[in-house]
């Protein structure tokens, strides 16, 4: 490797692989890189196969290629440097008597070519930095195109994962949200979904498919319709997670994924809220005294075992006024960064305790920031919350 001593403090440094097997016109390209003033980091290889090793191993700018090769000759060897290294910038070098080979050459993807013999400092010069720039401007924008496309695809899935509630006469107050594992990452398979049924009861659920990425979150849509088609087609408690367990064991496929989650009928005339708990964890209920959780009784996770039907109900009473949060794991699963204890549930009632916010809107937010920092920001499994705020209906007792 040979390091170029000068160049201006402000101008970048070039990384800038050489493959040619001819040893002069090599040394010529040397020299004229050190008379061009750039800083460069110059590496020669005389063979495709020896220039894999850079090109996999290494960050390179540019690629000074030779069209004749012992191991690979013409616009093959510039297709196969820019499919090992597809943003990087590839200059050609050819003869005198290859007039076309240069226009071939661009036309296979290098950013452009110099002939032999007839290349000064000062066009070299220019030519390699506005290669270098051309490529680094096409990969910022394939890398922008990655991010809107991925973009487009969350916001896709959020519409399935993340529905308008169905509310007719209902004065309870919804508030959802969701938080991906991973920034920029596809949607987990955490959903949620609030009906208000024929039957004037208000219906939630909270669910969180095993896994994250695409798979993961098409089965958690899938299951999150499902629900709500079921709900509104007056199947209910035991009989409707038996029928998403079917369900989810269809579209699954050759996966063994599973689903856990949370159902929720509220009875706001009755005072009273009845829940199902498929291998998912009890809500929290908050009231003028404070936040706890709902001691339910427990049932097997969906997909686990199926035709065992162990999804036990349970009805509780409700307070005149208060809130219901129903969560995923993600909430209570990572480690405070202090301590470096997992935060579970005890922490989590711990630091809702702290939370000064009487908005249900605002303390879901706070929360999820929250228990966020506390995890340093390394969150590693999507978080889903939707919260039920309530008033005046439900009578006491």
């Amino acid at each position: 490797m040979t390091l170029a001593p000068g160049g201006a403090a402000a101008e970048p440094l070039y990384r800038i692989l050489l493959i040619e097997d001819d040893q002069g016109d090599a040394l010529l390209v040397e020299e004229l890189l050190y008379d061009t003033g750039l800083r460069f980091e110059l590496t020669t290889r005389t063979t495709l196969a020896e220039a894999r090793t850079e090109l996999a191993g290494s960050t390179i700018d540019c690629v000074l290629l030779d069209l004749h090769l012992p191991d690979v000759s013409g616009i093959e060897g510039v297709a196969a440097v820019r499919g090992l290294a597809p943003h990087t910038a590839v200059i050609v070098l050819t003869g005198l008597s290859e007039a076309q080979a240069g226009s071939d050459a661009m036309a296979a993807g290098a950013q452009d070519y110099l002939v032999k013999g007839k290349v000064e400092a000062d066009l070299l010069r220019r030519t390699v930095r506005y290669a270098v720039y051309r490529s680094q401007t096409e990969r910022a924008s394939a890398e922008a195109q990655a991010a809107r496309l991925r973009a487009e695809e969350n916001a896709r899935l959020e519409r399935g994962l993340l529905p308008q509630p169905m509310l007719g006469t209902s004065t309870v107050r919804v508030t959802s949200r969701y938080l991906p594992s991973a920034e920029l990452a596809l949607l987990g398979g955490d959903f949620l979904d609030v009906v208000e049924g024929d039957d004037g009861l208000l219906h939630a659920v909270v669910g969180d498919v095993s896994g994250h990425g695409p798979d993961a979150a098409a089965l958690g849509v899938c299951l999150r319709i499902a629900w709500r088609s079921l709900i509104l087609g007056g199947h209910r408690g035991d009989d409707l997670l038996h029928l998403m367990e079917r369900i989810l064991i269809a579209e699954r496929g050759s996966q063994q994924l599973f689903a856990t989650c949370t159902l929720l009928t509220l009875d706001q005339d009755a005072g009273t809220a009845t829940l199902h708990l498929a291998g998912h964890h009890e809500p929290l209920l908050t009231t003028a005294d404070g936040t706890r959780e709902l001691a339910a009784a427990h049932g097997i996770a969906l997909g686990i075992a199926p035709g065992l039907r162990s999804w036990p109900a349970t009805t509780v009473r409700l307070p005149a006024a208060g809130a219901l949060t129903l969560y995923t794991d993600g909430l209570t699963e990572g480690h405070n960064g202090a301590t470096g204890e997992r935060l579970g549930v005890e922490g989590l009632l711990a630091l809702i305790g702290k939370l000064a916010t009487s908005d249900p809107a605002a303390h879901v937010d706070l929360l999820i920031r929250e228990t966020h920092a506390l995890n340093a920001g390394q969150h590693t499994d999507d978080v889903a919350v939707l919260r039920l705020d309530w008033g005046g209906r439900i009578p006491r007792g």
